[in-house]
């Protein structure tokens, strides 16, 4: 293999890659773009759900229990209501998430040491922030029970009731449950994937379109020479976008890196390799740009979005399923990046994904070289 015949194969790509719009725009646009939407859109935090209070009771205890809503970040007072019905219709319109109701009796079973009932109304539709808004209730209940199980004690006299078990918890790794430290880690490996898979789909059908393969075919340029030379540019690529996303997750959306970089970017190095040996595989098969694009689609960014672990977790999946997600690359490189970015982790700990990671692009490449003939189709 000669490095001037494959530098001047990766030349003649830099130069196509310079002069097309298209290529461009997706190199260094779309990156920003996703990081933009994807960043400020996709989000599983629920703060300040509008909710509607109906207090039967209307006594200092109930006003009390419900200055534990209003004065909490997840919950916004909207009004008070006279009857069920009003929150139902304000629910209907959407105009609240929940209804809190208490009865009449609340501030009498409350001083008599009993335990009040409470209806709250939730909004279902989004099941998600139903379940969500469910666990900040029962949370602003206990705290409320176990103050008033304190204060009551300490009318009594000098003692103080202990109780058996005082759970204090503490999160690790994301402290403050911020979603955007969940999903703009694994947001860089979708835009990996697409960059890689996507542009590289098009590096041999373009050439067989536009007429130009004939003269590569008659050039003295072996195939090895010619396919790494067509990856080399877009591995450049990748490192620049790479560079870009991190600075951004970092920067602009604050997402802590606690990690190596150098490791960071040694490992995804590899799987930018993954991603060009399955963008390449595409581009040998295919016979036209519009079918190497469809592929790129299916085969590239539908399986990194869905089965990576990037908006949905595997382990919720079916056992099938999760099956299926052994042999997507973007499994692991989604963990590696979350690993790094959250925990700080070093490659002792993240050897398996890698050496996984470097096996899936040794053999993309392996088939993406055997697919290729240097021959007129």
């Amino acid at each position: 293999m000669k490095l001037s015949r494959t530098w001047a194969i990766s030349k003649k790509e830099f130069f196509h890659i310079y002069r097309d719009p298209r290529s461009l725009a997706l190199i260094i646009l779309m990156p920003a773009l996703l990081m933009l939407l994807f960043g400020y859109a996709i989000t599983i935090d629920v703060r300040n759900v509008s909710i509607a209070v109906l207090d039967r009771d209307r006594t200092q205890e109930s006003l009390t229990f419900i200055q534990r809503f209003s004065a909490s970040p997840y919950f916004s007072l909207h009004t008070f209501v006279q009857d069920e019905k009003q929150i139902t219709r304000l629910i209907d319109e959407g105009k609240v998430k929940m209804g809190l109701v208490l009865p009449w009796d609340f501030s009498k079973v409350i001083k008599a040491g009993k335990t009040a009932s409470v209806q709250i109304l939730v909004d279902g539709t989004d099941s998600n922030t139903a379940n969500i808004l469910l666990g900040y209730v029962q949370a602003v209940a206990r705290q409320y029970t176990q103050e008033k199980t304190f204060l009551k004690v300490g009318r009594m006299g000098t003692q103080h009731l202990i109780l058996p078990v005082d759970g204090r918890t503490r999160v690790w790794f994301n402290e403050e449950l911020e979603s955007k430290n969940y999903f703009i880690p694994g947001l860089i490996t979708v835009i990996m994937s697409i960059i890689g898979v996507l542009l590289t789909g098009q590096v041999i059908v373009r050439e067989w379109e536009k007429g130009t393969m004939e003269l590569l075919i008659s050039t003295p340029v072996r195939k090895v020479e010619l396919m790494i030379g067509k990856l080399f540019p877009y591995f450049i690529v990748g490192l620049l976008d790479m560079s870009l996303t991190v600075w951004m997750a970092k920067q602009i959306f604050e997402v802590p890196l606690r990690g190596s970089i150098p490791l960071l970017f040694l490992v995804s190095s590899v799987y930018i390799l993954t991603a060009l040996g399955l963008g390449m595989v595409i581009s040998t098969v295919a016979r036209t740009q519009l079918l190497a694009n469809q592929m790129s689609m299916i085969i590239g960014f539908l399986p990194t979005f869905l089965l990576s672990g990037f908006t949905f977790s595997i382990s919720n999946m079916p056992p099938w399923l999760q099956a299926i997600t052994t042999v997507i690359a973007p499994r692991y490189h989604v963990t590696i990046v979350k690993m790094i970015f959250l925990k700080g982790l070093g490659f002792s700990y993240l050897w398996r994904e890698t050496l996984i990671l470097a096996a899936m692009a040794v053999a993309g490449l392996w088939v993406a070289t055997l697919k290729f003939k240097k021959e007129l189709r």
